[in-house]
């Protein structure tokens, strides 16, 4: 017997050509390092927040090199193009050469940071908690914003 995967025939080489070139979804997520377990990233991808080519996806979908992903993560969202397989979790140097994050989506990404740290810039904490004068006048303002 050889080990010319020609002898399997064309359909299991073919297969076999197409296995070695994807990685599951769950897998590739956790290898680029946008979740710190598999089980973060297989929860994340069952409640919808990752897409493969703008569709809701499996945990054990197949990536391979060209699709476009968008992750929700948080308040955070990418859209990504895979650049690299991975199966295995390495340095984050390593981590970020399997995927290009889009210019819009970046560019978004930091507009959105900006705008939190604005809000919270005027936010002071009080230094105590408010006595039963103060309690009554925050309910008689009420929700201020609606304002």
């Amino acid at each position: 017997m050889t080990n010319d995967r020609r002898s399997f025939g064309p359909a299991v080489s073919d297969a076999i050509d197409s296995s070695a070139q994807t990685v599951r979804l769950d897998l590739w997520l956790w290898a680029a390092r946008f979740f710190k377990t598999r089980s973060l990233a297989k929860h994340a991808i069952e409640t919808g927040k990752i897409d493969v080519g703008g569709q809701r996806a499996k945990p054990s979908r197949a990536v391979r090199v060209g699709d476009s992903l968008r992750i929700v993560r948080g308040e955070e969202t990418f859209e990504v193009e895979v650049r690299g397989l991975g199966d295995t979790r390495g340095p984050a140097s390593v981590a970020q050469g399997l995927y290009a994050e889009s210019e819009p989506s970046r560019l978004a990404r930091e507009q959105a940071r900006a705008l939190r740290v604005a809000e919270r810039t005027g936010y002071r904490a009080p230094e105590t908690k408010p006595d039963k004068r103060a309690r009554r006048l925050i309910r008689a303002l009420g929700d201020i914003d609606a304002l």
